[in-house]
């Protein structure tokens, strides 16, 4: 299955990723979006549509 991964130097925190995820898989963390429930997260990649700067991509895990 495929899980996000937030890249920290194009992260800008907005937030749109968060509010994005349909199971509350993200959070930020020191300004940063993190995947902090990834047992939770289906791999929909509503998180990555939803990215305006592109910095979360999908990746097999």
């Amino acid at each position: 299955m495929e899980r996000p991964v937030i890249d920290q130097e194009l992260c800008t925190g907005c937030e749109i990723c968060i509010d994005e995820c349909p199971n509350n898989c993200l959070e930020i963390v020191d300004d940063i979006a993190s995947l902090v429930r990834p047992e939770d997260c289906d791999g929909c990649a509503s998180c990555v549509e939803g990215c305006p700067s592109e910095a979360i991509t999908m990746k097999e895990v």
